[in-house]
């Protein structure tokens, strides 16, 4: 009889310590709102924040920063997680952990990012040994888009399975498309992703979460990869060739999940597949200009909810893992090719060009589409559109991701602003371009471009009636005075600065109207100089850095 109640006991104290165990492990995993409400809503602002605060209750490693405030005041959080988590990146300056940003909500009707972050933050942080925290320092900002992210509704992106709950809008509270203000960078959203994380923590990669609302097919994760020719080659041909089959691989195997390259198809015949523009006012074409990887995900629209929040996430995953493995490869890449960017600007030689017209052409290698046979749907009063049918198809297509340079300019050693453009100056600082000012006077030998004609569109885009410039190039002596603004192409941001600057770039400061008012003349209509000239061989100049 004792010994039976002494089994009792201890059946009963084990219960108890298991139940207690299990009440211990879900106080510790907060569940998100995704997952609260079984996939029929998504997380506002409040509830993102109230997530990362349980987690900084529960978890040592992880520290929290605001990277913005938004224009309508909220404090966009930027999470950070680390095996010790760093105070600041001043604590990786003899640290071989590589840092990488994964970005949700920047079009805050598209939150699978936004869900899948804290669900990979939460899964990370409650193992025993937290994975890749020995290698990476991971940075999230699960709700870029704050203001969006608060005018959730069921009427938007209506065609799109789910969230039943609703969701957000595209832009941001000034009405701008934040994936669009790259190269401009007019939103307090651009400005902290910028300065609060790509000056200051200065990740080897970022990671873009979309959702695409294009093209019928089965696989429910989409990907790209920054498509400018003007940024590094060898990490542009690497990315392509190597590490994206690699995690598309990675991402089925291990994940049992689907993911092709992003893109929709060419015309009625569906006969190629085609990617979206290379210019830079993209946020990964834009990383790719800085000599840094990127990776764009477009969730599949027409896949349910719960379905792009897990194909979301675990390829996010595939990706943590891939840097986890390959740290030291993708340092290296990136290290070799800022040096190699400075070393082209210290002496530019004849083959070194800037891009300033493109085409796209097919890939070596076709890709394959699992989709659908489609079929036309005449519309009375309306175009003809494409349905779908219920008929699975695979599609084995060209893939029109390549783009190749169609006519290039001259790559100088240095740009020289001559006249006092406060606006511009503050531009190039806010992208972290080192930009020098005479401190006496010199003639130079210099290339001028002279517009013939300055024509802005017709209808707004982005709040600017972008500009489309022709001209003529000149070479000519002219005298700069004390003051004149000289932007080196020796540094690693080159790259970015002549996409600026160039006068024929086809979305830099001219193209957004950074300089109308110093080209069109009230009184005149005589062609005027672009007030940014190019210096390609270098004389000693006294100069200052401007701080």
């Amino acid at each position: 009889m004792k010994k039976n109640f002494v089994i009792s006991i201890l059946v009963v104290s084990i219960v108890f310590l298991v139940s207690l165990s299990v009440s211990t492990a879900q106080e510790k995993a907060p569940l998100t709102v995704a997952e609260e409400s079984d996939f029929t809503a998504t997380s506002r602002y409040v509830d993102v924040v109230e997530f990362i605060r349980k987690m900084q209750e529960q978890s040592p490693l992880i520290r929290v920063e605001t990277m913005l405030v938004s224009p309508e005041g909220r404090e966009v959080p930027l999470v950070i997680i680390g095996d010790p988590v760093p105070s600041s990146p001043l604590d990786l300056r003899n640290d071989d952990r590589a840092v990488v940003y994964i970005q949700g909500n920047i079009h805050a009707g598209e939150v699978e990012g936004k869900e899948a972050s804290l669900m990979l933050i939460r899964d990370i942080l409650q193992q025993e040994k937290p994975p890749y925290l020995d290698r990476l320092v991971i940075l999230f900002c699960p709700i870029f888009n704050a203001d969006g992210n608060e005018k959730i509704s069921p009427n938007n992106r209506r065609n799109q399975g789910g969230p039943e709950k609703g969701v957000g809008v595209r832009t941001n509270g000034q009405n701008l498309d934040l994936n669009r203000d790259s190269m401009k960078m007019e939103s307090p959203e651009l400005q902290g992703l910028i300065q609060n994380v790509l000056l200051r923590w200065d990740p080897v990669i970022l990671v873009d979460c979309h959702t695409t609302n294009g093209s019928y097919h089965e696989e429910p994760v989409t990907y790209s990869w920054p498509l400018n020719p003007n940024g590094s080659t060898a990490i542009l041909t690497y990315m392509r060739d190597t590490m994206m089959p690699a995690l598309q691989k990675h991402l089925k195997d291990k994940y049992d999940t689907l993911g092709i390259p992003y893109g929709n198809f060419m015309g009625r015949e569906m006969n190629g597949w085609r990617t979206f523009g290379h210019q830079p006012r993209y946020v990964t074409n834009y990383v790719g200009l800085r000599n840094r990887m990127a990776i764009l995900i477009e969730n599949y629209a027409h896949a349910d909810f719960k379905t792009r929040v897990y194909g979301n996430y675990h390829y996010v995953r595939s990706i943590l893992d891939y840097c986890h493995d390959q740290r030291d490869k993708i340092r290296t890449l990136i290290r070799d090719a800022d040096l190699a960017t400075v070393k082209r600007g210290m002496d530019p030689s004849e083959l070194d060009t800037f891009a300033v017209e493109f085409e796209v052409k097919p890939l070596k290698d076709p890709v394959t589409i699992l989709g659908y046979e489609m079929e036309i749907e005449e519309r009375e009063g309306a175009r003809p559109r494409m349905r779908r049918t219920d008929k699975t198809k695979t599609y084995t297509i060209p893939y029109h991701a390549d783009f190749l340079p169609k006519r290039s300019v001259p790559y100088p050693a240095a740009y020289l602003i001559e006249l006092q453009v406060p606006e511009v100056l503050e531009k190039l600082k806010q992208h972290g371009i080192v930009v020098e000012r005479l401190l006496q006077p010199v003639r130079l030998e210099v290339e001028s471009f002279q517009v013939t004609e300055l024509k802005g569109a017709e209808r707004l885009y982005q709040g600017h009636r972008m500009n489309t410039v022709t001209g003529e190039y000149k070479t000519e002596s002219r005298e700069f005075g004390a003051g004149t603004l000289v932007v080196r192409t020796a540094q690693p941001l080159a790259s970015l600065a002549s996409y600026l600057l160039e006068p024929e770039s086809d979305d830099g400061l001219l193209v957004w109207n950074y300089f109308d008012r110093y080209l069109v003349p009230q009184w005149s209509r005589a062609p005027q100089t672009y007030p940014v000239h190019k210096l390609y061989s270098f004389p000693p100049l006294v100069t200052e850095i401007i701080r």
